[in-house]
């Protein structure tokens, strides 16, 4: 592919993108002057990521990512707030999911104290009062999709012991397996490669354990 060509192939990469997704990101333009290949296969990806049908309903889809975008420290994520008003989410909706964001970080500031100071704050209190402000964030949220919440916001910041908590409770409200794969294949792109392989990870210990079914059975 001579320069003409791969000029004219980009500009209609950069089109159906921005026609999909109705903008278009600096690393879409610079992908679609030097590898509108990789750009195209990219797009691929995000689509079937993050805009097809797949376990969740639109509305669960957006709810979870308003909340992710918290945990992942995403300022770029204005686009999942107009899609959500778009397919029926409630600015209440979306405020309890940002609670719920904010409830997740509560975890680790209450371990934290009850690791080094459990002579006057037990591991047992601190759990008792994390789920009640858990609860309390959850607002009209239904019970399994904000375990959901809650397991994808802790994968996010890396705060394991906090999957552990919500992975029994999310089946045991009804939450299914592909709904919270689903939950946590969004992790990749706010946080990276990585943080998914801790996460997974975390979950396939847990279910060896025996608190919850494995990530890798259906």
């Amino acid at each position: 592919m001579d320069k003409t060509e791969k000029r004219r192939y980009g500009a209609e990469v950069l089109r159906r993108a921005e026609a999909k997704r109705g903008y278009l990101l600096p690393y879409h333009r610079m992908l679609g002057t030097h590898d509108p290949h990789l750009l195209e296969a990219y797009d691929g990806f995000y689509k079937a990521l993050t805009l097809d049908a797949r376990t969740f309903s639109d509305k669960e889809r957006e709810i979870v990512w308003a909340a992710l975008l918290v945990a992942g420290r995403e300022e770029y994520g204005d686009i999942h707030m107009r899609r959500a008003v778009d397919v029926g989410v409630t600015k209440a909706e979306l405020q309890d999911a940002v609670a719920l964001a904010g409830a997740a970080e509560s975890y680790p500031a209450m371990t934290f104290a009850s690791r080094f100071w459990s002579e006057w704050i037990p591991e047992t209190e601190t759990g008792a009062r994390y789920l009640k402000v858990a609860a309390a964030a959850r607002g009209a949220i239904a019970p399994y999709l904000a375990e959901i919440v809650l397991i994808v916001c802790h994968a996010a910041r890396r705060s394991h012991g906090g999957m552990r908590v919500h992975l029994p409770r999310a089946f045991a409200a009804g939450a299914t397996a592909a709904q919270i794969a689903e939950g946590l294949s969004y992790v990749i792109l706010p946080c990276g490669g990585p943080t998914l392989v801790e996460a997974c990870d975390a979950w396939d210990k847990a279910a060896a354990s025996g608190l919850c079914p494995s990530p890798y059975a259906d």
